[in-house]
């Protein structure tokens, strides 16, 4: 054993880990809409990635500092056998770049906001495109994307991109309140109704990539370019106080080359301070043939294409008209207790439900538990390549310091030494821990 493990060993018999999941608690607070606070997670510790063991050096941080959000995702996993740093963490520019894990001005329905690294919940309009959508579908496979958005009170624009490094998902939206510039302008109600424009593309070939048609047994692809989606918007504003909003909307998507769907809905959002915070919103779906709606969701990354399934667009051939439904509900208590909680799917049919859930209790007693959750073909509990899961379990002895246990099932499209595969494995991270974290 080189002298490197001997000392990283001893320092793992005597320390176990530090390290933090700095993510979970950043994605809810951004779905919440909590502005302040931040984390400084530091340490060592150990990971393990299917199967194989890797010491860790971490450093964390999720900062906040007024409008400014600033985070980080430091790791150096070290293979536990020859002492070497894990391949494919550190394969390509994008692999440093991802380092920075995001950096952000202000939030989403300000008046300007930016935010560039890691998209957890990205999202247009009242998401029949873009919904939930979050460019990095493991570690391994981190991009770095930016939203920008400008809101006033007669009109605004909201905007994604997935990868500054490669072709990547597209994403603009804008919208105006005409009324608001006539006479009707001060009258409560309809002064606020919406109209908005979406457009989107995948930019990657391997958006429309299909089965060879002369020989359709054969595992054989060809890329026909970027695919594109656009649609309307309709809202209206029927509740519009401090404690209280609520709205209704009506959504139109086409997707190029294939079907088109429409929705009618509505949303609720009760804000009563730092007591209670909830946002529900519920919509009906008249999806048509060859389309489903919210098509750029949190599996997409996933879902695009590899060579064993084909790719996400190859299936909308496949789908007949149908009707469905979406629910959504977010529930904070004294800013502590958060629950997330979203559910769609064609009403006629089993099995083809999408779900995401995300959970975070306040540390009572010391005792830790967060989590989230994305899964689509709802039936199916136990089918692990349609599972996105993050949870993690613990307890704080004392003040700044957290033993946990992290788990992590992710998917990935490189082996260990960062090379692509074509097709997505399942990726299991299993972490125990001792993190030493400092909140303010």
């Amino acid at each position: 054993m080189s002298k490197v493990r001997i000392i990283i060993a001893a320092i793992m018999c005597s320390c176990v880990a530090f390290t933090a999941t700095a993510q979970i608690n950043q994605a809810a607070a951004s779905m919440m809409g909590q502005k302040d606070g931040g984390s400084l997670p530091v340490g060592f510790g150990a990971t393990f990635i299917d199967g194989q063991t890797f010491y860790l050096i971490s450093v964390m941080p999720d900062l906040s500092f007024g409008r400014l959000g600033i985070g980080l995702d430091i790791n150096l996993r070290i293979n536990s056998q020859t002492g070497a740093l894990r391949p494919g963490d550190y394969a390509k520019f994008s692999d440093y770049l991802r380092i920075l894990r995001y950096v952000r001005w202000a939030q989403k329905g300000d008046p300007f906001y930016v935010r560039f690294g890691q998209l957890d919940y990205s999202l247009l309009g009242h998401g029949s495109i873009i919904y939930n959508y979050n460019n990095s579908a493991s570690y391994d496979l981190r991009k770095s994307g930016i939203e920008l958005d400008v809101n006033s009170e007669k009109a605004g624009f909201e905007s994604m991109y997935s990868d500054v490094t490669d072709k990547g998902l597209l994403g603009m939206r804008g919208y105006v309140r005409p009324l608001k510039f006539t006479s009707l302008a001060k009258v409560p109600v309809i002064n606020n109704f919406e109209v908005g424009a979406t457009y989107a593309r995948d930019l990657s070939d391997n958006a429309t990539s299909k089965r060879d048609s002369v020989s359709p047994t054969n595992i054989y692809y060809e890329g026909t370019g970027g695919l594109s989606i656009y649609g309307f918007d309709l809202g209206l504003p029927i509740l519009q106080y401090p404690v209280i909003k609520s709205s209704l909307y009506f959504d139109y998507a086409k997707i190029v080359n294939y079907g088109n769907g429409t929705s009618v809905g509505i949303n609720l959002g009760l804000n009563l301070g730092s007591l209670v915070v909830v946002k529900s919103k519920y919509e009906y779906r008249f999806n048509g043939d060859e389309y489903i709606p919210a098509y750029f969701n949190a599996l997409y990354e996933y879902d695009r294409f590899s060579t064993a399934r084909g790719s996400k667009s190859d299936t909308l051939n496949g789908i007949k008209a149908n009707k469905g439904y979406y629910g959504e509900l977010l529930i904070s208590v004294l800013n502590t207790i958060n629950i997330i909680g979203a559910y769609q799917a064609p009403a006629p049919n089993d099995n083809q439900g999408v779900m995401h859930a995300e959970l975070r209790l306040p540390d009572m007693a010391g005792i830790v538990v967060r989590g989230a959750f994305d899964k689509t073909d709802i039936g199916r509990v136990f089918v692990p390549e349609h599972t996105i899961l993050s949870a993690e379990l613990g307890y704080m002895p004392v003040k700044y310091l957290l033993v946990s246990m992290l788990f992590q099932r992710t998917f990935s499209d490189r082996d260990a030494n960062g090379n692509p595969l074509g097709y997505f494995v399942k990726q299991d991270r299993v972490e125990p821990k001792v993190s030493v974290v400092f909140d303010f």
